[in-house]
């Protein structure tokens, strides 16, 4: 027989209604209406802390990756400025040096 998951869960060899219904040693009902009503409520309540707290820390985190953005944008554009500078000087002693060498040549 093939393996559904049921099998070592329950020891049945895929009895389905083993592994579905439990049946209480007591007399209580079992997730029935009024004796279990604050289970789901507290359930509903921790998914929405859970949830709440899941959000808070993604909106921390998204502040900080934007903020990280930020820096690395600033820390671009000042080299970008820096290597225009060097570019321009670069340029200039590039043209006084031909000057040089025209001069020598004529």
């Amino acid at each position: 027989m093939a393996v559904t998951g049921d099998e070592s869960e329950t020891g049945s060899t895929g009895d389905f209604t083993a592994c579905q219904l439990h049946i209480p040693s007591s007399n209580l009902p079992h997730r029935g209406a009024g004796a279990s009503a604050h289970g789901p409520k507290r359930s509903g309540e921790d998914t929405v802390k859970k949830r709440e707290f899941r959000l808070m820390k993604n909106r921390e985190a998204a502040r900080q990756c934007r903020r990280k953005k930020k820096e690395y944008v600033k820390c671009l554009e000042d080299r970008v400025a820096v290597l225009e500078n060097q570019n321009k000087t670069l340029i200039e002693e590039l043209r006084a040096l031909k000057d040089i060498y025209r001069h020598k040549m004529q």
